[in-house]
């Protein structure tokens, strides 16, 4: 509804107008979701219950599917139900709570892969200092900042966002509610709020990659001194986590670091890392990780 200049209330356009498409992206993705929840879930009851999986690396996957169960429930559940919906209509105090939290679990999940990589770092180049360096106290003070930096970036998006004036049209291309197709409905000129975008989700991620990167290549530039059998376990562990880097920063990056033009594929893209990665980070470590694996074994059987 339009009244007085201003928007109360958003259409998101979803995935698809297509009514036959609409009973596929529902079924579809409610499989996908459930499947998020069921590996995340079932990842954060075995670490917690499970005493051989005590170390940093482990303490730190904790967090990352908490963060990946968060993050796809701000997305997921809504573009599933609004799939059957003939008017996808969202609040404008739902549309920033959505734009808030998608950005706080996603901030979320770039700080502890980064955390993820320094654990791996440090117990791959300084063995020796590793129990020291990744004491129990500096892992919960590590996890600390993750979640103040992502408070502080997902509130300087809000921010943006609640500066944007909306007279009309009230219809969002996309199925969720973002600050990047939110600039194309304000009416004003987005030009220095874009650049501040850049500067804000652009930034995280591009840094957040090359910082990753570049904690790779020392890693495996370290282990060429080691025996295959060392080489050979380190290097799948890394294999795991580039992985899932790729996965993630690529689409971030080039949703979050261009001018706000639109693309047809932006949408599925979106796909990828909201809903897409949250469901893969799960079975890429799982299925990679012994240790883990045989964890869950023990809480089936119990």
């Amino acid at each position: 509804m339009v009244t007085n200049h201003s928007v109360t209330e958003f259409i998101l356009s979803g995935l698809t107008q297509d009514a036959g498409k609409q009973k596929v992206v529902f079924g579809i993705f409610l499989i996908l979701y459930l499947m998020t929840l069921l590996w995340n879930i079932l990842i954060l009851v075995t670490i917690k219950r499970s005493q051989s999986l005590g170390s940093p690396m482990y303490f730190f996957l904790f967090y990352l599917s908490f963060s990946d169960v968060c993050f796809s429930t701000t997305t997921a559940p809504r573009l599933i139900v609004d799939a059957l919906s003939q008017r996808k209509i969202i609040s404008y105090s739902e549309c920033m709570i959505q734009n808030f939290s998608s950005h706080f679990f996603g901030c979320m999940d770039i700080f502890v892969l980064i955390l993820m990589s320094f654990d791996r770092y440090v117990a791959i180049c300084k063995p020796l200092r590793y129990r020291t360096i990744m004491s129990q106290h500096i892992c919960h003070a590590l996890v600390n900042l993750a979640w103040a930096g992502s408070f502080i970036h997902s509130s300087a998006q809000l921010f943006l966002a609640l500066k944007l004036p909306f007279c009309g049209p009230n219809v969002i291309d996309h199925f969720f509610c973002d600050v990047e197709p939110l600039l194309k409905l304000a009416c004003m000129d987005t030009y220095v709020i874009n650049l501040l975008i850049v500067f804000n989700s652009g930034a995280i991620c591009l840094l957040s990659f090359v910082i990753l990167l570049i904690s790779y290549i020392f890693i495996l530039h370290s282990l060429r001194n080691r025996s295959t059998e060392g080489r050979r376990k380190a290097f799948s562990t890394c294999t795991s986590h580039i992985i899932v880097i790729i996965l993630f920063f690529v689409p971030c990056i080039f949703t979050y670091t261009r001018p706000p033009t639109t693309f047809p594929m932006d949408k599925m893209v979106a796909v990828f890392y909201t809903i897409g990665t949250p469901l893969l980070n799960p079975l890429i470590y799982t299925l990679r990780n012994t240790e883990v694996k045989n964890a869950m074994r023990k809480l089936i059987v119990v």
